[in-house]
């Protein structure tokens, strides 16, 4: 029987200052009600679909595309593989010579998880001049088998590019990112479990996500 080692979070926390993609949604956060007024207390969340550390659906680039309601669940948990790309610069691509040493580890049905600790910059300008993953990368990772990536900055593709080849490959495939993660620097053990469900939202682009890791111990 499995029980569980160690939870990492990797997710950012939710409040007006969660960082966004320029042009999103501001989200906070608001008393609706208190418990000395109305007897229980509860509050106002406003939020993009893709606030904070969240899940891209294939509708999010393509009209036609599959929305995160229709995406089976399977698509969100499973043992992932680390590549550590924490020595990337600012707009700099991760490449196939960047995942060569990981590719024995990446198969069908893998979670591939893009560590460049950029997540370490919010708050600075260069937040949204982060590595990004390239096309050459995004299309080796499909043919491998590869359903679902993280990576922690804003975004798989460039920021402030004008293509976006991973999302419109990973659209057009019906596979899923993950973007805005953090944290993976905490991920100090092999075969990492990840778990990132998102809200069952009718009809939408993605979702939010509380993204963990998790070590599981034999007994």
């Amino acid at each position: 029987m499995k029980k569980i080692k160690k939870i990492v979070d990797l997710s950012w926390e939710f409040t007006a200052e969660t960082p966004i993609y320029p042009g999103d949604p501001e989200p906070s956060v608001t008393v609706a009600t208190t418990l000395e007024n109305e007897g229980y207390n509860l509050s106002t969340l406003v939020m993009g679909t893709q606030t904070g550390s969240h899940v891209d659906a294939p509708y999010h680039f393509s009209n036609t595309g599959e929305t995160i309601d229709k995406m089976e669940l399977d698509f969100f948990l499973g043992e992932a593989v680390v590549i550590h790309v924490t020595g990337k610069k600012a707009n700099e691509a991760i490449t196939l010579e960047d995942i060569e040493e990981y590719k024995d580890e990446i198969s069908d049905g893998k979670i591939v998880l893009f560590h460049t600790n950029w997540y370490k910059t919010r708050g600075t300008d260069a937040f949204f001049h982060h590595p990004y993953v390239n096309g050459e990368v995004a299309k080796y990772l499909v043919e491998k088998g590869v359903r679902f990536i993280g990576i922690d900055t804003i975004n798989a593709d460039q920021t402030g590019g004008t293509e976006f080849p991973v999302h419109d490959l990973f659209s057009e495939k019906r596979l899923m990112i993950g973007e805005n993660w953090a944290y993976f620097d905490k991920i100090d053990f092999e075969h990492p479990f990840v778990i990132a469900l998102p809200m069952k939202i009718v009809g939408c682009d993605g979702s939010p996500v509380r993204a963990v890791a998790v070590q599981w111990e034999e007994e």
